[in-house]
């Protein structure tokens, strides 16, 4: 899909955003040089193409119980696609599998997990990821420690001429 053409301004609104997605339209407009009504003109645009999915609330996963990390890599059985589908399909029921991503190599899904503590962790991988048909293999890493955490996407290849 191709990207639109974004110039200084449209960047700026995109940096404002995703370092605080509870602007107003004022304050987004101050924090870009424009005008209130421009500003929201641009706004509209963005998120009528689609740059602009959704806003969001980051919450903090310890606060709330979660105290425990971990990435899997799963590996399953290459004969045949209906493993892969009723797998894809068990991703988006569990509720502890924040994102799953297809990956090249050696095992063919990563799953980010949050799970309150190492119990739930194991009910979790005992109970579903092993359980489920088709998996064949699976390695788990837990997070010590988050080092660098964000959701804002880098902008700075936007503003250079092609």
């Amino acid at each position: 899909m191709p990207h639109l053409d974004l110039d200084k301004t449209d960047i700026k609104i995109l940096a404002a955003l995703q370092q605080n997605g509870r602007l107003t339209n004022v304050e987004l407009a101050d924090a870009v040089a424009l005008s209130p009504s421009p500003c929201l003109r641009r706004l509209k645009h963005l998120e009528e193409s689609g740059i602009i999915k959704r806003y969001v609330a980051l919450l903090d996963p310890t606060r709330l119980g979660l105290g425990l990390q971990a990435f899997v890599n799963v590996a399953l059985e290459k004969r045949g696609s209906v493993h892969m589908q009723s797998f894809l399909q068990a991703v988006q029921r569990w509720p502890e599998v924040i994102a799953c991503y297809a990956l090249t190599g050696d095992m063919d899904y990563m799953l980010h997990v949050y799970c309150e503590d190492l119990d739930h962790f194991s009910r979790f991988v005992m109970g579903e990821l092993l359980t489920h048909p088709g998996v064949e293999d699976l390695r788990s890493s837990f997070v010590l420690t988050d080092v660098k955490r964000t959701t804002a996407l880098p902008l700075h290849q936007l503003g250079a001429p092609r």
